[in-house]
């Protein structure tokens, strides 16, 4: 009876797993790509965006409607949610910046409406946390989506800031990325880190610091002072985070080294 039981549990597992029907959440993952395109429109209609701001904005479209739907697909989330939801409308603002930052490379950038949407999309950023929090729609793709949102705004307002202030800034863009490469030759740097709010206070302000610096209200030495700043603190951060992941990863192997000593002690 309890072979007949587990069989028939497991039987139903694979039958419930096999019903998934993923077309709500790709549905909301191909209405988000329409969103993102219908801002590219917006964008070209209000300031002529030339082709690098067209092809860079599509792009940026296209690769995160293929992204998202395979973490989707991936999650087998039973519905998408309305924290996901926040963050995929900032992923349309952040491709909006996008493409705004990749037509600046051909001509005089729209300052004010680059910083317009890029002050919406950090605004946004504490809300679809919360959000999840309220409805208990906390999941790991959700966290992951958001993380990935944020990374990617950091980076391109790098990218903008550096064609004043030189490539030293692309660091700032670049040190997460750096740091996940990092993580595939050295596994101990993908164990979980302690909550932080040092950290999660350091990583808003990269956003807040990159957008002062790029709103150009401040003489070029100020900015170049508030980018700095950034950059030391982001340095510290994952600094300390390294550090600690180190330090960790440690104990396990000390802990193996000691117990393939004791046998030949005994």
């Amino acid at each position: 009876m309890a072979l007949n039981n587990t069989y028939d549990d497991t039987y139903n597992a694979y039958d419930a797993y096999d019903a998934y029907d993923a077309r709500p959440v790709q549905q909301e993952t191909a209405v988000g790509a329409a969103a993102q395109i219908l801002l590219l429109v917006l964008l070209g209609t209000a300031i002529g965006m030339g082709t690098a701001g067209w092809l860079t904005g599509l792009a940026f479209a296209l690769a995160s409607w293929a992204v998202l739907s395979r973490a989707l697909h991936r999650s087998r989330l039973p519905s998408f949610g309305p924290a996901n939801r926040v963050t995929l409308g900032r992923a349309t603002l952040v491709g909006g910046v996008t493409a705004l930052v990749a037509d600046s490379f051909s001509g005089a950038p729209p300052v004010s409406l680059l910083v317009g949407l890029t002050a919406v999309a950090l605004l946004l950023d504490g809300v679809d946390g919360k959000v999840a929090r309220r409805t208990g729609t906390c999941s790991p793709l959700g966290a992951r989506f958001d993380m990935e949102v944020d990374a990617f705004l950091i980076l391109v307002l790098s990218v903008y800031v550096a064609t004043d202030l030189g490539p030293w800034v692309l660091l700032i863009g670049g040190m997460r990325y750096a740091f996940v490469t990092a993580a595939r030759v050295w596994p101990w740097l993908t164990a979980p880190l302690p909550p932080s709010t040092a950290r999660k206070t350091v990583a808003a302000l990269q956003g807040v610091l990159l957008l002062l610096a790029g709103a150009d209200l401040l003489p070029r030495p100020a900015n170049a002072g508030v980018v700095v700043l950034a950059l030391g603190l982001l340095v510290w951060s994952f600094g300390r985070d390294v550090l600690w992941l180190w330090r960790t990863s440690r104990v396990p192997r000390a802990l193996a080294r000691a117990a393939a000593r004791e046998p030949a002690a005994r």
